[in-house]
């Protein structure tokens, strides 16, 4: 039992790292979004992508872990969690002290990630709305109602009211 205890706490203390790591990565993130530099915010989703790959391989071994110790406890593992692992150490206070430690940084991590990101999706829902706004305010312009203004044989010429001809060029 207390070698599964210290695979599952080594496991907690890598799986923190990698969230560490996510974290460190989201906030950069958000000041790349607010300067709006895709490419560097290409690379952070591409680095992004790799940690969680690892992330959710540590979550498999903590999975486990944690199968394996709830079969030596005789417990269902379903129910069983990680802050009941912690209250059944009490004979233990090293092993207890370590898994609350690793346990409580680990929740910390995921809610800072979850805190950034969160952030960073209101920015992206910003930006979003703002390029929405601009293209319908330049899709506007073309819609807008034609002048009465005639040429010399008494024809309108079809100008539109507030514009100067401009179009928007998608490739520019």
């Amino acid at each position: 039992m207390a070698s599964l205890m210290e695979v599952l706490i080594d496991v907690l203390e890598q799986e923190n790292q990698e969230y560490e790591k996510l974290l460190s990565l989201s906030m950069r993130k958000t000041s790349v979004i607010v300067s709006e530099d895709l490419a560097e915010l290409t690379k952070i989703t591409d680095e992004e992508q790799i940690i969680v790959s690892r992330i959710n391989h540590l979550d498999h071994q903590r999975d486990e872990a944690v199968n394996d110790i709830a079969d030596v406890l005789n417990k269902d593992v379903d129910k069983l969690k990680i802050v009941d692992l912690i209250k059944m150490l009490a004979a233990r206070p090293e092993e207890q002290e370590k898994l609350a430690v690793v346990f409580d940084k680990l929740k910390e991590s995921v809610r800072g990630v979850k805190r950034v990101n969160e952030q960073n999706r209101e920015l992206i829902r910003s930006a979003l709305e703002l390029v929405q706004f601009n293209m319908n305010v330049l899709q506007s312009m073309n819609k807008a109602p034609e002048s009465a203004n005639y040429n010399r044989g008494a024809y309108n010429t079809g100008d539109m009211i507030g514009t100067s001809h401009m179009t928007f060029d998608a490739k520019q």
